[in-house]
């Protein structure tokens, strides 16, 4: 009778780490490119990702949203997570408060409230009641600082749950040792 020849455990083990390794590596390199890529036509001095970029994102979600590849790979992050909405609204809030028109600020107002503060609106973040309230009877006479209760909810929320799952996902991890592996390179 024919034996069956099968591996040990320990290097089918061995051989799945070392093609998930591969894998990672690979999609760190393909995330870095893709990045790159996307702010290609940038002539800053920020113009390419760096390992010491990088390594500070993990001292702070403000270092994080600083930093232009940051806050896109945080995005992305998101949305592979589904639950971009609070990265989405917190950076509408942002470019809300650059409005100086009063006419575009009122339509813009009303916009945020309809995408994302509303109940059962299509990106509605986890507010309490009395702030959606609030929000609520401020869209109606609008001021730049109109969201800012929400926004402040909704940093808190990020800082204290997105990101550190951030901080320990495969992206930002397999970014971090691809760049590390491309510094020791030289």
């Amino acid at each position: 009778m024919p034996s069956l020849i099968v591996e040990p455990p320990n290097t089918q083990r061995f051989i799945m780490d070392r093609d998930d390794r591969k894998r990672n590596k690979n999609i760190g390199k393909n995330f870095m490119c893709r990045l790159q890529c996307m702010f290609s036509h940038s002539s800053s001095s920020e113009s390419r990702l760096s390992l010491e970029d990088t390594q500070q994102w993990s001292q702070s979600l403000e270092k994080l949203l600083e930093s232009k590849y940051g806050l896109a790979t945080f995005r992305n992050f998101l949305k592979s997570e589904y639950s971009d909405e609070n990265i989405e609204f917190w950076l509408t809030c942002e470019d809300y408060k650059k409005i100086k028109s009063s006419f575009r600020m009122s339509s813009r107002a009303k916009k945020i409230y309809e995408q994302f503060i509303k109940a059962e609106s299509p990106k509605e973040i986890n507010i309490d009641y009395h702030t959606r309230e609030q929000i609520k009877r401020n869209v109606k006479t609008p001021t730049m600082h109109c969201f800012d209760d929400a926004q402040k909810i909704v940093y808190g929320l990020m800082e204290r749950d997105s990101y550190p799952r951030f901080l320990r996902s495969d992206i930002y991890r397999t970014l971090l040792e691809s760049l590390a592996a491309d510094a020791m390179k030289g």
